[in-house]
């Protein structure tokens, strides 16, 4: 390309950039789909002189929280060695309270939710051809883009996920195959839960359900994996220890990152003999890494501290939940009852009005809402799986922050609802 060709090239794209607004630089001149912009809303909206305050409550999930005052101290004095060598004594700490924590003989720390999970998929199905049993809606089927089978060689089999995030155990029984070593079949070896359950809105699997779960796994030697993601959120709910829960279940991941409020980090547990195997995994998949201590620092203060205030998330929750309910005209249908930790899922009943739409409105300052809400607001919310919206709540999120939402919730329906 010449210099004179790359000029023409550069104006071009400048007056490309002076015609739109930011939101749609992408869309017009690279021709790209507007769902691929949707964080966008993330960025502060200009506020002029003479507009009321702007205010941003993020809904969209437990993972945009920020590490505070006190975990950035601990992490910038935190005592760092080389993990890889296991000389790190932080994470050596983290690692022995998570295990504690979950009633498990040792733990792990994981960059990511995702490689934790895909870790304990290669530990436990230690063939290619080994075969996993998931629900159909579970987060590792939907969402770990197949990792099992794209990068373990595993294979899985689906059951139909239940309304409260559980499954059928008979139809559980019928997926086992029974067969190896036919040439035919795969070997069943793993099952594996999801707790609380993210595409069916936080649901909390039932201690009963667990307990027969594990006593059929048993039955069959099958192995028991739990993706606790939000596992700490599950427990607050019940009112236990993640221990209880867990002893149920062979292996746990727990994330650190979403409402405990570490930037980074996911805790694996189980045996030691499947802790020394996850190291070996971790390292293959990259995840092994040096002067870890500055992001283990935090995960000690999100294992201590932060279970505490989740049942505050819980509560706002089902505030805003209720308040969907009581909007006049009434656009908004949602299963309060349903609504058992931080994640409230709805849909809108206005023809037209897509999930995603909504979501735009919500994210945008309204005619008049300065007004009627005293300061112009941004909610963020989520299209979510099945013509639903998501609403999330964390440790960004006040209880200030949740009733101005809700009224956000009424201007839209008064503007927008069904007559």
């Amino acid at each position: 390309m010449t210099v004179n060709t790359l000029s023409i090239a550069i104006r071009a794209l400048s007056r490309c950039i002076k015609c739109c607004p930011t939101s749609r630089i992408s869309r017009r001149c690279f021709g790209a789909s507007p769902a691929r912009f949707y964080y966008e809303t993330t960025k502060t909206a200009d506020s002029s002189a003479g507009s009321p305050a702007l205010r941003t409550v993020d809904l969209r999930s437990d993972t945009v929280t920020t590490p505070g005052p006190a975990m950035r101290r601990a992490m910038a004095e935190a005592e760092v060695g080389d993990d890889v060598f296991g000389e790190d004594p932080t994470v050596n700490e983290l690692q022995k309270m998570a295990a504690d924590i979950f009633g498990m003989e040792a733990a792990l720390f994981v960059p990511t939710g995702t490689m934790s999970n895909l870790i304990a998929v290669m530990v436990h199905c230690r063939e290619r051809g080994d075969e996993m049993i998931v629900g159909d809606l579970s987060h590792l089927h939907m969402y770990e883009q197949g990792g099992s089978a794209q990068l373990a060689g595993v294979h899985s089999t689906t059951l139909t996920t239940l309304a409260d995030g559980t499954f059928d155990l008979d139809q559980l029984e019928s997926k086992i195959r029974h067969g190896y070593p036919d040439a035919h079949y795969p070997r069943s070896r793993l099952v594996c839960v999801e707790n609380t359950h993210n595409i069916l809105g936080g649901r909390v699997l039932p201690l009963s359900f667990l307990q027969e779960l594990r006593s059929m796994a048993d039955k069959y030697g099958l192995v028991v994996h739990m993706d606790g993601a939000r596992l700490m959120n599950a427990a607050v709910a019940l009112g236990l220890q993640p221990s209880v829960i867990l002893q149920h279940c062979h292996t746990v991941s727990a994330c650190l990152s979403k409402g405990l409020g570490a930037p980074a980090g996911t805790m694996l547990a189980g045996s030691k003999d499947f802790i020394q195997r996850a190291v070996r995994a971790r390292k293959a998949l990259g995840g092994g890494m040096r002067q870890l201590g500055i992001l283990a620092a935090a995960g000690k203060i999100a294992l201590k501290d932060m279970p505490a205030r989740l049942g505050e998330d819980h509560r706002n929750a089902r505030s805003f939940a209720k308040a969907l309910t009581q909007c006049s005209p009434p656009l908004y249908q949602v299963d309060s009852a349903a609504v058992e930790t931080n994640i409230v899922l709805f849909r809108v009943r206005a023809p037209g009005l897509s999930p995603a739409s909504f979501c735009e409105l919500m994210g945008e300052v309204g005619k008049g809402e300065g007004e009627a809400l005293g300061q112009g607001l941004r909610v963020l919310l989520f299209p979510h799986f099945g013509d639903t919206v998501r609403a999330m709540w964390h440790l960004g999120v006040s209880e200030e922050d949740t009733q101005l939402a809700a009224k956000k919730a009424q201007c839209v329906a008064q503007q927008h609802g069904l007559k």
